[in-house]
């Protein structure tokens, strides 16, 4: 499976060239904040399968561990890093070209979740995350 995606200004473009795992809509407080976004849906690949083919994002230490990308010239969320997970890198999906292609498969993080957010597609709903990044 190919993927492609980028930024919404077109600086910044990337591939990703491995299955797609650990897809999820994620309703952290970090995430919300970070993407200024109720929820965020985010799926994860092997580092060795995604790369930038184009632009350079700016990386931002969002907390211990973590580090999240984004576009430095439109601001468009990218990829989270999770120290914990070294081999592995999550993408927001929203920034694929085709964000059809990796639909979430659970909400994570319900417990932190928005009260007017109503989660009604039969999706799993976890107070925290799962297994995954």
């Amino acid at each position: 499976m190919s993927l492609n995606g980028g930024c919404l200004c077109g600086r910044v473009r990337y591939e990703v060239s491995g299955a797609p795992f650990y897809t999820t809509a994620c309703h952290c407080a970090d995430c919300r904040r970070a993407a200024a976004a109720p929820y965020v849906a985010w799926f994860s690949v092997m580092r060795a399968a995604f790369r930038f083919v184009s632009g350079a994002p700016r990386d931002y230490v969002s907390s211990p561990g973590v580090v999240r990308s984004f576009c430095a010239d439109c601001g468009t969320p990218l990829t989270y890093r999770n120290a914990a997970l070294p081999d592995e890198i999550d993408v927001a999906t929203a920034s694929l070209d085709r964000p059809d292609d990796v639909p979430p498969e659970r909400h994570t993080w319900v417990s932190q979740k928005l009260a007017w957010v109503v989660i009604a597609d039969g999706l799993p709903q976890l107070p925290r995350e799962g297994s995954g990044g």
